[in-house]
């Protein structure tokens, strides 16, 4: 019985692997690549504003664009593609209460402006990303909580800017 068991299982599984290289299938993130090339540089422009927030998404972005392109980080110079990354706003939005009316739970909506240069062509896009996050009852937000919290929306921002590059890759691939 377990000898029959294991055959399904691989007949299964080689359908699947077959299904999914049969049909073309390619990682958004060979889409996206195909869009910035092999080498990408980010610039950060601190806000005025807001100096202490544009300074503490540098590392998130960067640490976003590795993984995300699974491309090198490289100087202007020498890269196929340069983004210029621009925080607009943070903002917190309370979520969740506890049952004396103080505030246990925010969401952080993260909202960056990128401007995209690859081979000549400046590219704008609005891209916004969030964290949820709780603390205790009637305390404040302290600054470990604040970093954590723009880091993790801006890398989601900026994986919301992949799957636009992505969806634009492909559209570029199959034109």
């Amino acid at each position: 019985m377990k000898h029959v068991r294991s055959i399904s299982l691989f007949v299964i599984l080689a359908l699947h692997v077959s299904f999914l290289t049969g049909c073309g299938y390619q990682p958004s993130s060979k889409f996206a690549r195909g869009v910035v090339g092999d080498k990408v540089s980010t610039q950060i422009i601190i806000s005025a504003i807001d100096p202490q927030n544009s300074v503490l998404i540098k590392d998130a972005v960067d640490a976003a664009v590795i993984k995300s392109f699974q491309t090198s980080l490289s100087d202007r110079a020498h890269s196929t593609t340069h983004l210029i990354i621009t925080l607009k706003s943070v903002s917190y939005t309370p979520l969740q209460y506890d049952v004396n009316g103080y505030v246990t739970g925010y969401r952080t909506l993260v909202y960056l402006k990128i401007s995209s240069e690859h081979e000549g062509i400046v590219k704008q896009y609005d891209v916004e990303g969030n964290y949820d996050f709780s603390i205790e009852a009637n305390a404040i937000i302290s600054d470990q909580i604040r970093f954590e919290a723009i880091k993790n929306g801006a890398a989601k921002a900026i994986s919301s800017f992949v799957a636009k590059l992505s969806a634009q890759g492909a559209r570029t691939t199959k034109g």
